[in-house]
């Protein structure tokens, strides 16, 4: 073991204890534990030659000092939280290409020396990419940092070039790649937050899910495709490596130097060099280098998801490296060799990183060895394809050519995580939390000291009975994972299904009702993909209500998956005639699972557990005299105890007056689903004053063709002070109630709406 491994893990162990809130005895453990580890060890393990003991002392002390680092780091930032709450205006770094009314960004607040993450949900003002602003509102704690509820922009003062350059590649992803825009954005640039948090949790579930985020993997990729570019234009060694240094340094200053990048580039940066220098060097000296200047720049890294599962996989590829040739037969040649080879890596990167992927996420794969073996060449092929894409985003058939070429593999990728995903008990709930965190440490560390080991059978025992206890540790009382129903109110799931509608809500009971379930498109639907997924994971078994607002295909084009996969007890449609194939599809669905249906009429209701669901609009001579589908939209009104929502589908200007003629007392709503995803055709100001909400959901593509939401609409809900959200911009949507207070969950973030 090189002796600056055993730094970097005096120094990671240190700030991990620290940074968890265990300063003064997390420095007492390490000074101890290692000391007297180390006070009997002769020879010495790291250098010989060198005193044995004073290297002990000298690595605790290293991991105390890191101990008291971590601590003083965790003081200082709650210091600065503090100070930054009481401020009223700030210099907010917006991380964010769309920082509009309504918009839910990221942002860095400063208030002098002190710095902090809050999102900020903007009221009014706008800024451009990667701007520096003035910002005022009102912080307060939330659940991961500060929250401004409001925020107002004002005058922009400066501006984050590299951001500005990853947001602008960012627009150009979204040019050239259209509906793989947000998996390419993700590969790419390290933007997650155009994706699914169904897409997310599937590939979590397959095991797979340290692909969707830039890692060490991809620059490792993009520098080796470099390398070979430059050496077929033989290109001499050292210059080589220059320009090869040059670009990756570049692109990882655009991404904004997220840890797992900057892991691998000075990784590949040193082992250039000892290359060049004709030094060889253990493989876990760069590694060590690698994790610990990451950790330099910013002590909190160490908790970072990204970056443990980068120093995981990397460390569970030098591990095999070990374990390889003591496992698999020296008589094995050829393809034989190389396919033993890369099942020992999935394994054993499964086992190294699983547990690191539980501890935060919640879920343990255990079908991750297969489905790794099958998407990592995928990957090996795909991101090539997309580099080169944006390479060439500036020509814009070109671009395109290469972003077609792209989506096959994406698709692929996808089927991995789908199938993986689908796999009976391929993957397992575990508990968040400080014990299951160490668990998983333990359990990471066991399996990596199991392969390089002499004797392994210990350190794989204790990898085996750690990763039990993580699945064995039970939940706090009380506790509930996350996105589930905690104690019985109604939930209203605006699901991002892109362009579209998919709405499911869920009674205090646990019955669901669901309206709409997205798009469909040549060889698949976001009912099957998305929406079914999504109600599973929340626990439904069986609908028991399904609502069609209008047989448009961006509505209608999930639903027979729906109806097939999870059923019905009942299904009200308008019975506005559409000849799109999803239309017919979701009726032979029904007659096949001899689901009842229902043509509605105004006034139409129905009682779920203390939730009443009734039918607005339209009347049958109404949808007779219609020529557009949206026009004759289903509008629904449901209520619980004192809180309405007004579920509207597409229903347009002309229905929205009819709804003001003949409905106009029952249109109040405390919650708004926004008629035709912010289309200027609907959302009337007679409408608007008549619903009078406190929260409206548009549901909505991102970068779509139609140009929705409209910012004349989104001008009119700000004017009338409503607090908007998208699911272009937060995802999925989550709105629960009591029946008196409405609370919002959009991806980590919980706010209340007054």
């Amino acid at each position: 073991m090189p002796l600056v491994l055993a730094f970097a893990l005096a120094v990671v162990s240190g700030l991990l204890l620290g940074l968890g809130g265990y300063g003064a005895w997390g420095a007492a453990f390490i000074v101890l534990a290692l000391g007297h580890a180390l006070w009997r060890v002769a020879p010495h393990p790291f250098m010989s030659g060198k005193p044995a003991r004073a290297v002990a002392f000298a690595l605790a002390l290293v991991g105390a000092s890191a101990c008291w680092w971590g601590d003083a780091t965790v003081r200082r930032d709650a210091a600065c939280a503090a100070r930054v709450r009481r401020a009223h205006a700030w210099v907010a770094q917006l991380d964010a290409d769309s920082a509009t009314v309504g918009a839910f960004v990221q942002a860095r607040l400063r208030v002098g020396d002190c710095e902090a993450k809050a999102a900020l949900l903007i009221a009014s003002g706008a800024a451009a990419p990667g701007a520096l602003v003035v910002a005022s509102g009102a912080a307060q704690e939330a659940e991961r940092g500060l929250q401004v509820r409001e925020a107002h922009l004002g005058v922009t003062i400066g501006q984050d070039a590299w951001a500005a350059m990853r947001f602008r590649a960012g627009a150009q992803i979204d040019t050239i790649f259209g509906d793989d825009a947000p998996m390419a954005r993700a590969l790419l640039v390290a933007d997650m937050r155009g994706l699914a948090g169904d897409v997310r949790m599937r590939w979590a579930d397959a095991g797979i899910v340290h692909m969707l985020s830039i890692s060490g993997l991809h620059v490792a990729i993009l520098g080796e495709a470099i390398v070979l570019l430059l050496g077929a234009l033989r290109v001499g060694p050292r210059t080589r490596f220059g320009a090869t240094a040059v670009l990756l340094g570049a692109y990882i200053l655009m991404l904004g130097c997220p840890p797992p990048a900057v892991r691998s580039g000075v990784m590949l940066a040193a082992v250039g060099v000892g290359q060049l220098l004709q030094r060889p060097t253990s493989p876990w000296a760069p590694l060590a280098l690698g994790a610990l200047v990451p950790v330099a720049l910013d002590v909190r890294t160490v908790s970072d998801l990204g970056w443990q599962l980068s120093v995981g996989g990397m460390a569970s590829l030098i591990a095999t490296g070990a374990l390889a040739p003591r496992v698999i037969p020296q008589s094995w040649r050829g393809w034989k060799r190389t396919l033993a080879r890369e099942a020992l890596t999935s394994v054993v990167a499964t086992a190294v990183t699983a547990p690191l992927v539980a501890c935060q996420i919640g879920r343990l794969s255990l079908i991750a060895p297969l489905t790794n073996l099958a998407a990592a060449p995928i990957m090996g092929v795909t991101q090539p394809a997309l580099f080169l894409a944006l390479a060439f985003s500036w020509a814009k058939p070109v671009g395109r050519l290469f972003a077609s070429s792209a989506h096959p593999l994406l698709a692929a990728l996808d089927r991995v995580a789908m199938v993986g995903a689908a796999v009976p008990g391929g993957s397992v709930a575990v508990t968040p939390g400080d014990a299951v965190a160490v668990l998983a440490s333990l359990a990471a560390i066991a399996a990596v000291v199991a392969c390089v080991s002499r004797w392994p059978a210990r350190p794989a025992l204790l990898a085996l009975v750690a990763l039990a206890g993580c699945v064995w540790w039970p939940s706090p009382k009380g506790a509930h994972l996350p996105g589930t129903s905690g104690s019985g109110g109604l939930e209203l799931h605006v699901i991002d299904v892109g362009q579209g509608d998919a709405l499911a809500l869920r009674t205090p009971g646990g019955h669901w009702v669901v309206m709409d379930a997205g798009r469909e498109w040549p060889g698949g639907d976001a009912g099957a993909r998305t929406v079914v997924p999504y109600l599973k994971r929340q626990g439904a078994e069986r609908v028991a209500l399904f609502v069609l607002s209008h047989a448009h295909a961006d509505h209608v084009g999930g639903a027979a998956a729906v109806l097939a996969q999870l059923g019905a007890d009942e299904i009200w449609d308008g019975a506005w005639v559409g000849p799109t194939p999803g239309y017919r599809r979701m009726l032979s669905a029904a007659r096949a699972r001899r689901i009842g249906w229902h043509r509605v009429h105004p006034g139409d209701t129905r009682v779920i557990d203390s939730v009443e669901f009734t039918v607005l609009a339209p009347d049958s001579a109404w949808v007779m005299a219609q020529q557009d589908a949206n026009e004759a939209s289903v509008v629904v009104r449901v209520r619980y105890g004192a809180v309405t929502m007004l579920l509207t589908g597409d229903a347009e200007g002309g229905e929205e007056s009819w709804l003001r003629d003949h409905a106009d007392t029952a249109l109040h709503a405390d919650v708004l689903k926004v008629g035709h995803h912010g289309s200027r055709t609907s959302t009337t100001p007679a409408l608007l004053e008549a619903v009078n909400p406190r929260l409206a959901v548009i549901s909505v593509g991102r970068i779509n063709r139609y140009g929705h939401p409209n910012p004349g609409t989104l001008s009119a809900l700000a004017r009338a002070g409503v607090r908007v959200l998208r699911t272009d911009q937060t995802g999925t949507v989550v709105v629960r109630t009591d029946g008196r207070q409405l609370m919002v969950r959009t991806g980590d973030e919980t706010f209340s709406v007054p």
